[in-house]
């Protein structure tokens, strides 16, 4: 069965929500909720722009998805696979981080051949106004 559509008000009040501690490192981390939210409406709306089952996207300890069209992946490791952390994951949802500068910073771990989701980000571009 496939997943709900995410609903565009529904991500941008979840990220809204950690705005201020992506702008300021100093802050405290938003409660586990808060960021769980977050990170598993943004990495479902990748999956919904870029639907497929060759790249699997980590952020761990929240979310996985399989995104972007190519070679079905069914057993074992993906051959395409990405991890990186939540606030990572959050600054290049939002635009706030360069998928290079990312990579380049080893902030992400991008292996396989798909594994470069630079043309698919940011998935959406908010300011501390929301």
């Amino acid at each position: 069965m496939p997943r709900q559509t995410v609903d565009p008000h529904e991500l941008r009040a979840a990220v809204t929500a950690v705005l201020p501690w992506l702008a300021d490192p100093g802050q405290q981390q938003p409660d586990r909720a808060t960021l769980a939210a977050a990170v598993r409406l943004s990495l479902r709306t990748l999956a919904q722009d870029a639907p497929g089952r060759s790249v699997e996207v980590r952020v761990p300890p929240f979310a996985a998805v399989q995104c972007v069209a190519g070679p079905r992946h069914t057993r074992g490791t993906p051959p395409n696979v990405v991890e990186t952390d939540p606030r990572t994951w959050l600054e290049l949802a939002t635009g706030r981080l360069e998928w290079t500068d990312a990579v380049a910073q080893d902030r992400v771990s991008a292996s396989g051949s798909r594994a470069d989701l630079g043309e698919l980000l940011p998935l959406l571009r908010i300011g501390l106004d929301g």
